[in-house]
């Protein structure tokens, strides 16, 4: 017993020292009011990335709070997206909301769990979504690297599909009401800016 009690207190630390510590705190009030904007590509002409062709199919932007961040290092798709944000955007930018929720990441999802809704579901659903994000450059990708969860952030980008050669394809969703298997958005991200707040606590 005592053994499990260290392996658990040492879990704790750890998440506590490593992981919730390195979550910006802003307080309460929304911080990203506006939606996506999004504006469809006709005729947009495929360039090569890495070993893939990327067909761009919407410009995109976003003004939104990180609810969560996950690196990802293995599988084909880390090869082009290493990081995926789960973004929030309207009262899902609002740490009086989001104090209500449990945020989560994993094998490319994101998900969320409440035992009580501050907000409908449905605007849960549509004020928020996980993002895979192919940095443009290494410059961008560094930059990347230096986002925190609880900060706000600008991004610039296109929403893009990807083809391989072999037949392997990945597609980005093009609507803000969808949720499951697909609704992720594929970011070729050109640009990104963490925003200063003035009432930030690390």
């Amino acid at each position: 017993m005592n053994k499990v009690l260290f392996l658990f207190l040492s879990a704790f630390i750890f998440w506590f020292v490593f992981i919730k510590s390195d979550t910006v705190v802003l307080g309460p009030g929304v911080m990203a009011p506006q939606a996506p904007l999004q504006e469809r590509i006709s005729s947009a002409k495929p360039f090569a990335f890495k070993e893939y062709m990327l067909t761009p199919m919407a410009n995109f932007e976003i003004h939104a709070k990180v609810l969560s961040k996950e690196d990802y290092s293995y599988g084909r798709e880390a090869d082009l997206s290493p990081t995926d944000l789960a973004l929030g955007w309207g009262r899902m930018s609002d740490e009086s909301v989001l104090g209500h929720l449990s945020v989560s990441q994993s094998s490319r999802w994101y998900r969320w769990e409440t035992s009580e809704l501050p907000i409908p579901r449905r605007e849960i659903e549509v004020s928020s979504a996980n993002m895979h994000m192919i940095p443009r450059d290494e410059e961008v990708a560094s930059a990347l690297k230096e986002v925190h969860i609880g900060e706000i952030v600008r991004l610039r980008g296109k929403l893009v599909s990807v083809n391989a050669s072999d037949g392997w394809h990945w597609v980005s969703s093009l609507s803000r009401t969808d949720t499951g298997g697909g609704a992720c958005e594929l970011v070729y991200l050109e640009e990104i800016k963490i925003e200063e707040v003035s009432n930030r606590h690390d």
